[in-house]
């Protein structure tokens, strides 16, 4: 008997490779493209604006941000905190105040229960052989019967129904980066500065330019495919490769001369060119049907 092609579909088991090329082929499974250049941010936009940063900040991870976008983000996310906590602190009054209500009317019980009890105590001689036609009454079922209707303020509390979805949790004050994850205080933010490149010939708006940024060390062009740093003393925009050669020699800065630690560099986070070397989640995904066997 002759050996069979990969590709033959008379087998009695449904093969991987088979499965695999009829969802393809079929529209099931997973759809996954690499993200291309232009879906992807250029390394001088605001990480929440998308848009070039006119005054540009960066945070200790290195992610850049727009000076009034990012202040606008705390600004916003500190009057919410306290927004919030009004609203626990009314909240926790309105607990307060319940829990007393039902204190007083839990005393109120127990005081008209000791008195009804002291009323009950025989004072007279027991008929034992007459029937009280005044008894004949049967007991009555109610809830809000001898006394029962003193154990609440009132038959119905909001707060104590199931339904109720007003329970604010107390909210932490701290702000988080939108990025990262990570706390973020308006003072660790960092002032930078782009050296913009010298090109007389070149007339065109700054937001339209290819070529918008250079190394303030080495003036090679900053793009995408280029990592860049910040010296944190200075603000400068330089590139990685720079301070790979040039100041991890003696760690000095080589603008001003002034010492520097390799605290004082921050790495910028950059958005990527497509290529698997830039960044790490460059593949976008679609999720379809799956193809049962």
């Amino acid at each position: 008997m002759t050996r069979h092609a990969r590709n033959c579909t008379a087998g009695a088991v449904y093969t991987y490779h088979e499965k695999k090329k009829d969802a393809q082929a079929s529209g099931y499974g997973t759809n996954t493209q690499r993200v291309g250049k232009d879906s992807i941010k250029d390394f001088d936009c605001c990480s929440l604006t998308l848009q070039p940063c006119i005054h540009p900040v960066v945070t200790p991870d290195g992610i850049l941000f727009d000076k009034e976008a990012i202040l606008e983000y705390i600004i916003t996310k500190k009057h919410e905190y306290c927004r919030k906590l009004k609203e626990y602190e009314k909240q926790k009054r309105k607990e307060e105040t319940e829990l007393a209500e039902l204190a007083a009317a839990e005393e109120r019980s127990k005081l008209n229960n000791f008195v009804k009890t002291e009323k009950n105590i025989v004072s007279a001689p027991i008929k034992a052989f007459k029937s009280d036609p005044q008894n004949n009454e049967k007991p009555s079922v109610s809830n809000m019967t001898e006394g029962r209707d003193k154990h609440l303020p009132s038959f119905w509390i909001p707060s104590k129904t199931p339904e109720d979805d007003t329970n604010i949790k107390y909210e932490d004050k701290t702000i988080y980066c939108p990025v990262t994850g990570k706390p973020l205080k308006a003072k660790d933010l960092i002032d930078i500065k782009f050296t913009m490149v010298k090109d007389p010939d070149d007339k065109k708006a700054l937001i339209i330019k290819e070529n918008r940024y250079m190394c303030a060390v080495t003036h090679d062009v900053l793009s995408n495919s280029i990592p860049c740093a910040v010296i944190k003393t200075s603000g400068d925009v330089i590139t990685v490769e720079c301070v790979e050669k040039i100041i991890k020699k003696d760690w000095l800065h080589p603008l001003t001369g002034e010492k520097l630690k390799e605290t004082d560099i921050i790495y910028l986070q950059r958005g990527g060119t497509g290529y698997s070397i830039t960044n790490k989640n460059l593949e976008g995904k679609h999720e379809r049907p799956v193809l049962q066997a």
